[in-house]
């Protein structure tokens, strides 16, 4: 986290009211947590003000050298799967809603910033989006399941 996002997070407080607001962020195995606290009289807020900060989707596994396919074979090499994980911990819907068709489905391209997934964490609606282009090859969570921080979502070739 950047001075320039704690600036951020510090005026996103002080104009809520709020008498505390406690914000953690988690990148690969490093936490960043703020704690900001008013001594005076909390004005009173009608609802608490929530800032969620997406991480990025795909966190690309270190590929993996493979054998080299027979000459003239159609056939991918399947060790170079990109695993797309979770940002957060939430619940992974695969569609808009839930009479929609899902954004990807296996076989589906997608290209660098298309949505893949919405993760819902306390209420709000995250978009899960591709950061690299590829082809979906496997949907590794169900519709509506609960899904953890780093679980893998889909498996990108």
């Amino acid at each position: 986290m950047d001075k320039k996002q704690v600036r951020e997070y510090i005026k996103l407080f002080q104009e809520s009211g709020l008498s505390k607001m406690e914000i953690a962020e988690t990148c690969g195995e490093e936490t960043f947590s703020l704690k900001l606290e008013n001594g005076g009289a909390a004005a009173p807020v009608a609802a608490p003000v929530q800032y969620v900060q997406t991480l990025p989707a795909a966190m690309p596994a270190a590929q993996q050298d493979a054998e080299p396919a027979a000459e003239g074979a159609d056939v991918k090499d399947y060790n170079r799967y990109r695993d797309v994980k979770s940002p957060m911990v939430g619940i992974f819907y695969a569609s808009p809603s839930p009479d929609a068709e899902p954004f990807v489905k296996v076989g589906s391209k997608v290209k660098k910033g298309d949505t893949l997934c919405i993760i819902e964490a306390m209420k709000l609606m995250n978009d899960v989006m591709a950061e690299e282009d590829g082809e979906i090859v496997e949907i590794c969570a169900e519709n509506g399941s609960l899904v953890e921080f780093g679980q893998i979502l889909f498996k990108l070739f």
